[in-house]
């Protein structure tokens, strides 16, 4: 059994989903961002960085596993899927795993708190996170216009981006127009397993259409991130 710490957030779903996909059994732990809960001691002793998601995995001797990427791999390697064993394969699904951590998350992470959490303005930064977040999506755009999947086959690297890249919209980066990251959003978003992973540990309105549940939203993540 799998004890998921986790909270509503694109990071926390790539583990949810993940978990979902894979039929793997789990409890979930809901995670109070806004009160702090993931600086507690008992959090930190799970996960040092002090931030979700996280997992215990209770039939390996209570191993702990943090940071969102590796909790994947460890996941798929348990399972025997949506990771390759073959050795070209394996690597390109962490290579698009690796673009997702270090580049989608990151940019996507920084255009939303300059462009929805800070409470002053500054356009140079929203521009310079905003269209990096952009140019990413091209790349995406572009590898989705030779192969179905970033892989090759329905990976861990097609869940870990989607998680951020349907956002798209908070992050007020404009991405309708990229119709190979638009087919590929789709069908990811109509699988049964993704549609149960998100709303782990609850779900989330629609922000785009809900402007009180957005500001509310908002202001419970400016207080995480001034904290």
């Amino acid at each position: 059994m799998i004890d998921l710490y986790t909270a509503s957030t694109p990071n926390g779903w790539k583990a949810s989903v993940t978990l979902e996909e894979l039929a793997l059994p789990y409890t979930v732990h809901a995670v109070d961002l806004s009160k702090g809960e993931q600086k507690s001691e008992a959090y930190l002793a799970i996960n040092p960085n002090g931030r979700i998601p996280a997992i215990v995995d209770r039939a390996n001797g209570d191993f702990a596993v943090f940071e969102s990427g590796a909790i994947m791999i460890y996941l798929a390697e348990i399972a025997g899927q949506l990771l390759p064993s073959d050795r070209k394969g394996r690597s390109r699904v962490i290579q698009w795993l690796m673009f997702q951590m270090s580049g989608i998350g990151p940019m996507m992470g920084q255009a939303n708190v300059f462009y929805r959490y800070f409470p002053e303005k500054i356009p140079a930064a929203i521009s310079r996170y905003q269209n990096e977040s952009r140019r990413l999506f091209e790349v995406l755009d572009r590898r989705l216009g030779q192969s179905e999947w970033l892989a090759d086959d329905y990976s861990i690297a097609d869940i870990a981006n989607w998680c951020w890249v349907r956002t798209y919209k908070w992050s007020g980066v404009e991405a309708d127009d990229l119709v190979n990251l638009k087919r590929w959003r789709d069908a990811i978003r109509d699988r049964p397993a993704v549609q149960r992973g998100i709303e782990v540990p609850v779900r989330v309105a629609n922000l785009e259409q809900d402007p009180a549940a957005a500001q509310a939203f908002a202001e419970r993540a400016r207080n995480s991130v001034q904290r």
